[in-house]
């Protein structure tokens, strides 16, 4: 996950909304399809994006891409490269798989700062180092991000690109310990951009420009938070992003018990659901104590699991390659007609008619 190139182009703007990514990440991971001899024409169409990202100077070329299109070119390119970076790598001397196995190199870990660490000396082994993630411990803060020592801060303004890269690990480090990280300020090596309130709704907190780095500063005390996930789990995780780095919003209460078993049930379901008695276990509490906790916050592990169940079934039906019954086997369902049935509870549409209503919608913000 790095900065992008801050080149800056002459192209048709679109407002950021929380249903749109940079047109960048696209190009980035068009940059490896071209890279690895794929057809690249072929790629954007099974994507529904009606333009070339690595042609800024066309006149249908857009800034930003809904989420639709871009969680369906990640899982295109995916399949061909079988490579899990989530787009924000720009793909020079990278080993396909780096993210992917960078991951699994740190799910056993004690806690997220030794995560981090060692997340960090991956970073140094696989990437170029203007793209070296680093961790650094002052007092009771910690810093995480990007030195960038080798590039003026004067020479470009933030791009999305700067903004979005670090958010996902923001909500990466979220999701390893299953709560958002609060964080005190965001600093980043670039000056400040034509509209910068977009990306003070995106970190919700101070940001400062031109600093010496691009980093996220939260307090120290996060970094002794065990990870709560395990090799199952991110299984999960990677097979259904970057759709929670990208899409979902932040929990209004990311601390709360709802939201950490919501993390450690994941969205692969193709295998059942993870008892009550394991979730309980996996955050140092009794059954019964985790079912009382729930009930004070107004909810049932059951309600939680069909919240869950819903969330996951629509982020599936995003994706065309997939067929409704496969889609209802990925959620745990042997009977394709119960997987109707319950969606359209869920929903009030069944299947089919919710994806035609994707597929609109996506044509729509394309056009």
């Amino acid at each position: 996950m790095s900065r992008f190139d801050p080149t800056t182009t002459q192209s048709k703007q679109q407002a950021v909304t929380p249903e749109t990514v940079p047109s960048k990440f696209a190009k980035s991971l068009l940059r490896l399809v071209v890279q690895r001899g794929y057809d690249v024409n072929r790629v954007l169409s099974s994507a529904d994006i009606p333009f070339n990202p690595l042609e800024p100077f066309q006149e249908e070329y857009c800034d930003e891409i809904s989420i639709m299109q871009y969680t369906r070119l990640y899982q295109q390119v995916l399949s061909l490269l079988q490579d899990e970076s989530f787009g924000l790598q720009p793909g020079t001397g990278v080993t396909p798989g780096a993210f992917r196995m960078m991951c699994h190199c740190i799910i056993h870990c004690e806690n997220l700062g030794k995560a981090m660490r060692r997340a960090c000396e991956f970073f140094r082994i696989f990437y170029e180092e203007p793209f070296h993630l680093t961790l650094r411990e002052h007092a009771d803060q910690a810093l995480m991000g990007y030195p960038y020592n080798n590039v003026d801060p004067a020479s470009h303004p933030v791009q999305a690109g700067d903004a979005y890269g670090l958010s996902a690990w923001h909500r990466f480090c979220g999701w390893l310990i299953g709560r958002s990280l609060e964080l005190e300020e965001v600093h980043f090596l670039g000056t400040m951009p034509e509209s910068p309130e977009k990306y003070e709704n995106l970190f919700n907190c101070p940001i400062k420009y031109g600093q010496n780095s691009t980093v996220l500063i939260f307090q120290r005390k996060y970094l002794e938070l065990p990870l709560i996930h395990n090799e199952q789990s991110l299984r999960d995780f990677l097979r259904t992003a970057p759709y929670q780095l990208m899409v979902l919003p932040e929990e209004g209460d990311s601390s709360s018990f709802v939201a950490q078993v919501k993390s450690l049930m994941g969205r692969d379901f193709s295998q059942g659901f993870p008892g009550f008695e394991q979730i309980s276990g996996a955050l140092n509490m009794s059954a019964p104590t985790l079912r009382r906790r729930l009930k004070r916050e107004g909810t049932t592990y059951q309600q939680i699991k069909d919240g869950c169940r819903r969330e996951a079934a629509v982020a599936y039906l995003s994706r065309p390659e997939l067929s409704i019954n496969a889609v209802a086997a990925l959620m745990g369902f042997t009977d394709p007609s119960a997987f109707h049935r319950s969606f359209k509870k869920w929903t009030g549409v069944p299947p089919g008619q919710f994806r035609q209503q994707i597929s609109s919608t996506t044509a729509a913000l394309s056009g």
